[in-house]
C-alpha cells in the first residue's frame, strides 16, 4: 500500500534548498510504487522562482493543484518531508522527516536542537552537516526538576550527497573571453561565500598575467537593478587596479542548469575557485568537479564529501585555513550562533594554490582525477535518499496510532 507523502519544500526556487528539494522530489519519484506524492511549495528567502516550462514543472503544477483539493476535502497524509531550516518543521502526520542542509559553521542553534527531537528521523546533505548536528551539546535548564541537563540530539540522522547531473548537449555559451585560460567562480555575492577576498586576491596574485575571472554571481535576484548594483561594485574595487593585466568578467542572470554546466565545459574556462567560509556541500563546486574542472578550494566543511576521495585522497588544490569566530554581520538568531565558527582561508595559501593550479594548466599536468559520476550516479543517489528515510509500509497501524492522538477539539 502506498504511503501518502507530503513534501513541504522551496521546490520551485532558484537556492540550494530549491535544488534540495527537487532531489528530494526526483528520488520520491524515483519510486512511485511506494509514495503517492503530494507537495506544499514554499518561498525560499529573496530568491527568484523558476520560469522554466518542462515535464516536471507541469507535473509539479498539477500535484499541488491534486494537495490543494485533497487538504480542502479534510485529506491527511501518512508522512510528511520538510525541506527546510528546522525551526520550521512541524507535526504534519504521523512521521514526520526534517531534511536540512543543515549549518556551515562548527555548531548548530539551540533552538535547531530542540525542533530536530521533536521529529521522527533527519536527513542532511554532508558529513560535515551530520556530524555538527550531533557534536553540538547545550547545558539546559530542566524548570520541571530544577536541575541543569544535557540538550543534544536525540533523533537518529543520515546524509545522503547530491547525484550528478549529466547532459547530451550543452549549450554554447557566448563568453567573449581574451585569454585562453580563465578561471571560474559561481556563488551568489554573500559574506558566506567570501567572493570580495578571492577577487582581491586573485587580482593581486595575477596582476601581471594574461589570465581571466569569470564571476557568475548576483546580490539576491538576477534582475537588473541587482546586475548594475553588483557591476558597479566590483567595477569601483577594480579601479584600484588600473594597470592589471588580468581580466575580470561578470556574468549575472537566470541560467539554466545546462547553461551552468556549460560554464564549466566552457573550453576558455579552465578551473574553479571558491573559498567559502563553509559549506553545507556546496553544488557548484561539486557540479565544476564532477564536469572535470580542476577545483581550488577551502579545505573544510562539507565540499570535502566529493573533493576527497574513497580512499581519503585530496582531489582538489586544498587551501589552508584558520577556524575562527564568525563575523558578527551574519549572526543570525536561531540559525548562526555568534559563538560558532567557520573558516578563514589563508591568503598565502589561496594565491600559492590558484598560481600551482596556473602552472599545471599551462604545462598540461592534470594532478587530480575523480570518479564522480560513477560514484554519485542519480539512480544510485535516489536509492540513498529513500533509503535514509527508513521507512516501514504498515500504513493502517500507523494512521490508527495518530487518529487516536489527534486533539479532536484542535482540529474542529
Amino acid at each position: 500500500m502506498k504511503k501518502k507523502i507530503l513534501l513541504k519544500a522551496p521546490l520551485l526556487t532558484r537556492s540550494g534548498y530549491g535544488e534540495q528539494s527537487r532531489f528530494a522530489l526526483r528520488s520520491l519519484r524515483s519510486r512511485e510504487d511506494l509514495f503517492d506524492i503530494y507537495i506544499q511549495p514554499l518561498q525560499w528567502g529573496q530568491t527568484s522562482w523558476m520560469t522554466v516550462v518542462n515535464e516536471e514543472r507541469k507535473w509539479i503544477d498539477a500535484v499541488i493543484e491534486k494537495t490543494i483539493a485533497y487538504v480542502q476535502q479534510g485529506g491527511l497524509f501518512d508522512v510528511s518531508l520538510q525541506v527546510t531550516i528546522p525551526n520550521e518543521w512541524e507535526h504534519l502526520a504521523p512521521i514526520n522527516i526534517g531534511y536540512t542542509a543543515g549549518i556551515e559553521t562548527t555548531k548548530v542553534a539551540p533552538q535547531w536542537i530542540v525542533k530536530a527531537n521533536e521529529i521522527d528521523s533527519i536527513i542532511t546533505i554532508s558529513s560535515h552537516s551530520k556530524q555538527v548536528f550531533k557534536n553540538t551539546e547545550y547545558i539546559a535548564q530542566n524548570e520541571a526538576l530544577n536541575q541543569e541537563m544535557i540538550l543534544k540530539l536525540n533523533t537518529p540522522i543520515e546524509y545522503v550527497n547530491y547525484p550528478v547531473k549529466t547532459y547530451e548537449n550543452l549549450p554554447a555559451l557566448d563568453l567573449d573571453l581574451e585569454y585562453d585560460i580563465n578561471f571560474a567562480a559561481v556563488a551568489q555575492f554573500s559574506p558566506r561565500k567570501n567572493l570580495p577576498d578571492t577577487l582581491k586576491w586573485f587580482v593581486e596574485e595575477f596582476h601581471d598575467d594574461e589570465v581571466g575571472f569569470v564571476v557568475k554571481s548576483n546580490l539576491a535576484k538576477n534582475c537588473f537593478m541587482d546586475r548594475e548594483k553588483l557591476f558597479l561594485d566590483m567595477k569601483g574595487f577594480l579601479a584600484n587596479y588600473p594597470d592589471r593585466k588580468c581580466k575580470i568578467y561578470l556574468l549575472h542572470g537566470d541560467m539554466t542548469d545546462e547553461e551552468v554546466h556549460a560554464i564549466y565545459h566552457h573550453p576558455k574556462i579552465r578551473a574553479l575557485v571558491a573559498l567559502p567560509h563553509g559549506e553545507g556541500f556546496g553544488l557548484p563546486i561539486y557540479e565544476a568537479a564532477y564536469s572535470n574542472l580542476p577545483v581550488v578550494a577551502t579545505g573544510w566543511s562539507g565540499h570535502l564529501d566529493f573533493l576527497v576521495d574513497e580512499e581519503g585522497k585530496e582531489q582538489f588544490y586544498n587551501v589552508a585555513y584558520d577556524l575562527q569566530p564568525v563575523q558578527d554581520a551574519v549572526v543570525w538568531d536561531g540559525v548562526i550562533m555568534k559563538d560558532s565558527m567557520w573558516a578563514y582561508s589563508r591568503e598565502s595559501s589561496a594565491k600559492e594554490q590558484m598560481r600551482q593550479c596556473y602552472e599545471d594548466i599551462t604545462n598540461d599536468v592534470k594532478r587530480f582525477e575523480n570518479n564522480l559520476l560513477e560514484r554519485f550516479n542519480d539512480t544510485k543517489m535516489y536509492e540513498t535518499f529513500v533509503n535514509a528515510m527508513n521507512l516501514t509500509f504498515d500504513d493502517e497501524e500507523e494512521m490508527e496510532e495518530w487518529l487516536s492522538n489527534l486533539d479532536a477539539e484542535e482540529y474542529e
